[in-house]
């Protein structure tokens, strides 16, 4: 056990590393419990139950993949350059946890009573900005510099389009034959296009209609 890590701390990177490799469903709060070395009783010591744990990861990541939408908002910052700015931040995070979209969606299809979890979770976000950045919207659209949309719309527009990729990784590097490099390319080329695609997206319905 290692003896410079929190037990809570340890607890929750252990847990996450095993949900997952083997999923919610086929991970045990004693497997977790002896892959550290402790007994079970101090897993459900910090956590109770293994679906306390789970969420606790959940808050964990749904914080770090909702930051950029939080944490790049400047008011003195042109809207394009902050959407750019935002998607390619987020996708990043999004490769750099690239499983943790296969185990959320994993339990909100085979767990349905999570899902009140995860919109409860959700409505958390900090209003405060989220208002600001709905402000900004609103303001772009006003001057006819984008299309009528909400914050909503677009944010699930980013988190689909990007989340989408690494989804499909698995698929697509094997389906094509793609060498370790060569999906490495690809992920970073995708990343240029999500961007280009979401402000594609966001032009004025006339001028969409033009080209």
């Amino acid at each position: 056990m290692p003896q410079d890590i929190p037990m809570e701390q340890l607890i929750v990177e252990t847990a996450e590393r095993l949900f997952l490799e083997k999923g919610f469903a086929m991970t045990s709060t004693t497997e977790i419990a002896k892959e550290i070395g402790c007994n079970q009783a101090l897993v459900h010591y910090y956590f109770r139950t293994k679906a306390k744990l789970f969420e606790a990861i959940f808050e964990k990541k749904i914080k770090l993949f909702i930051g950029p939408f939080i944490d790049l908002y400047r008011d003195d910052v042109p809207f394009e350059e902050y959407l750019r700015s935002m998607i390619e931040k987020h996708f990043d995070l999004i490769k750099a946890n690239p499983k943790i979209p296969f185990l959320f969606f994993n339990e909100m299809l085979t767990n349905p009573a999570r899902m009140e979890y995860f919109r409860t979770k959700l409505s958390e976000l900090p209003r405060s900005v989220l208002a600001k950045m709905e402000g900004k919207l609103q303001a772009e659209i006003a001057q006819g510099h984008i299309r009528p949309l909400s914050t909503f719309d677009l944010m699930i527009s980013i988190f689909s389009l990007n989340v989408t990729l690494f989804m499909m990784a698995p698929m697509v590097q094997q389906g094509f034959n793609l060498s370790d490099r060569e999906m490495e390319q690809l992920i970073e080329h995708r990343k240029s296009e999500n961007v280009l695609i979401i402000l594609r997206s966001l032009r004025p319905l006339i001028e969409n209609e033009n080209h």
